[in-house]
Parts: structure tokens; C-alpha cells; sequence
């Protein structure tokens, strides 16, 4: 039985993972938030909730003792193109928060899962089939606090024996939660604009290929790590790990294969674009499935498929 600990679990991939473990797992499955984010009622009512601010280190590690938490998923973090307009409070809680975190696991002998990100690498990482291991010098404080957070957790499983594991995730589509300020969200806007048949006004140019993931996936990948062999590993902090990469165009197309009449025109807004053009178009996840089974279930028109489905019902279209 595990009891799990999620700081950030209204967030965008917080408040599926939340959801997902608790029905995977037997054992206390917390929902960390911070007010003025607080759970919905489903979330509310399937398991306990508590205030969680990753800058409080004591906060932390009261709940990681009232709860006997033995693993933390940390998920605060602010996306990209929000961390560009308050980069001081990105660091704060992307690096000073993670210390936090780390330093009660080592107190309390827990687990931690901390994802990176694309962002981590920069202009001048090899930018097709980007390599597991290679330069990462990003030029946003979002890939700057990323990177900190994988040497962070790396030194404190070499230093300390805590059990850092992380992912790398590409751009994730959900329909689930919507956007918050990520640079790649516009490919989850082009669904909803889809789904409600109205024009998609898109803020990232033509021919501007990223990695991008169906929120199913990721949320296996968060399970899946954590339940790893750790003997298996090369690696720890961080994973690639993918599952399709595309244009505005390609992700376009697609969608008007099952809504001829949808329309696209370009607005491009420079600080997303400047983002997007230093992160690489593709990764190679090899390692990933060699050391621990990586798989994607979805590809771009299944994913496309179950998206428009699952939003036309949302908004009874």
C-alpha cells in the first residue's frame, strides 16, 4: 500500500493524476493545493485534501508525517510562457519549492517525481530525434529551473539515496483541464475551438514542429516510472519520453478530416514562438522503453478522434 502525497494536484496534470491514483492505489492518496486553486468536488470528496504551499517547507513535511506519506508527486511548477512574465516566482517555486521537497524526503525516507520538460533543452541541443543525453542550455527560466530540478534531484539520489525519478514531457493535450500557459497549449485550444466550431486563431507559426502527448499517456508514464524496477535504471532524472510530433498544419489537417468546415488563420505571438523555436522538434525515448518499458498508446488520429469526441460531449455539440 502506498500513501502518496500530490503537491500541485489541481494543476494540469495534477488534478487527472490525482483521480488516477486514487483508484489505483488502496492506500492515502492526498491532494496538496494552495488556496485560490482549491479541488472540485470530485476530488474533494474521493480522498483527503489539504493546503500544501511547496514554499513551506514545514506545511510539506506536516502532511508527509499526518499522512505517512512515503511518495511525492510534485507538480508545481508555472508553464512556460507564465514563468517568462514572473520569473523570480518560477524559480521560487520550481527550484526553491523542489529543495523543499527534497529535503523532507530525505527526513522521511519518501519517493519523489519531479517532471522536466522540453523546455529543458535549448537552441543548441540537436533539435531531431534529440538525444537522452545531450547539451541542454535553455534561454527561459522555465528551462532553467527545469534543468536545476533534474541535477537537484540527481544530487540527492547520489548524495542523499532518496529516489528522485522524473520525465521529460513533451507538449500534453487534455480535455480534461483546460490550458494554462504553456507554449505548446495551442495544440489543446485547436481541439476546444474544434469542438465548439468556431475559427482557431493559432499563436504558433506554420512549419514549428514540437513533441506532444495525449494526457493518457503522460499519466501512465507519472504511474509507470514510479513502479519501475529501479535496478533496470541508467538514468533517473530525467527521462525523454514521446509519442508524436507536428506542426500547426499537420494538427490542422487532421482535425478537418473529421470537421471539414473547421478554419485556421495564424496570430503569431512572439514570446510563444520565440519558446518554441528553442525547444527541439522530436525526442528519441529510447531509453525510456529500454530501461522501463516506455510504450505510447496513442498517435495523432486516435488521440484526435477521442479529443473532438470527448469535447463535443463536454460542450453538448
Amino acid at each position: 500500500m502506498k500513501n502518496i502525497l500530490i503537491i500541485g494536484s489541481t494543476g494540469q496534470i495534477g488534478s487527472e493524476l490525482t483521480m488516477k491514483l486514487r483508484g489505483i492505489y488502496n492506500g492515502n492518496v492526498v491532494a496538496g493545493y494552495i488556496p485560490g486553486a482549491e479541488p472540485n468536488e470530485a476530488m474533494k470528496e474521493s480522498g483527503p485534501c489539504e493546503i500544501v504551499d511547496i514554499t513551506n517547507d514545514k506545511q510539506i513535511a506536516e502532511i508527509v508525517s499526518k499522512y505517512n506519506i512515503d511518495t511525492i508527486y510534485n507538480l508545481a511548477a508555472l508553464l512556460s510562457a507564465v514563468a517568462e512574465t514572473k520569473p523570480q516566482l518560477a524559480w521560487k517555486i520550481g527550484v526553491g519549492g523542489l529543495c523543499n521537497v527534497l529535503e523532507v524526503a530525505r527526513e522521511k525516507k519518501c519517493a519523489v517525481f519531479t517532471p522536466s520538460s522540453i523546455g529543458s533543452f535549448g537552441p543548441d541541443t540537436p533539435r531531431d530525434n534529440t538525444p537522452q543525453d545531450t547539451l541542454q542550455r535553455p534561454k527561459t527560466m522555465y528551462g532553467v529551473t527545469k534543468v536545476s530540478g533534474e541535477l537537484l534531484s540527481d544530487y540527492y539520489f547520489n548524495r542523499f539515496g532518496v529516489d528522485t525519478r522524473s520525465v521529460r514531457f513533451p507538449g500534453l493535450i487534455s480535455y480534461v483541464t483546460p490550458p494554462g500557459g504553456g507554449t505548446t497549449d495551442y495544440a489543446v485550444d485547436i481541439y476546444y475551438s474544434a469542438a465548439k466550431k468556431e475559427q482557431f486563431v493559432c499563436p504558433i507559426g506554420a512549419g514549428t514542429f514540437m513533441d506532444m502527448m495525449y494526457m493518457p499517456d503522460a499519466l501512465r508514464a507519472c504511474v509507470e516510472i514510479m513502479e519501475a524496477d529501479p535496478a533496470k535504471f541508467v538514468h533517473r532524472n530525467s527521462f525523454n519520453i514521446a509519442s508524436m510530433s507536428f506542426d500547426p498544419e499537420i494538427i490542422y489537417n487532421k482535425i478537418k478530416e473529421y470537421e471539414p468546415d473547421f478554419k485556421m488563420v495564424y496570430n503569431v505571438d512572439p514570446l510563444r514562438q520565440g519558446i518554441a523555436d528553442s525547444w527541439p522538434n522530436s525526442l528519441d525515448d529510447s531509453c525510456a522503453r529500454e530501461e522501463w518499458g516506455w510504450k505510447p498508446e496513442f498517435d495523432l488520429d486516435s488521440m484526435t478522434r477521442d479529443m473532438l469526441a470527448k469535447l463535443k460531449e463536454k460542450f453538448n455539440k
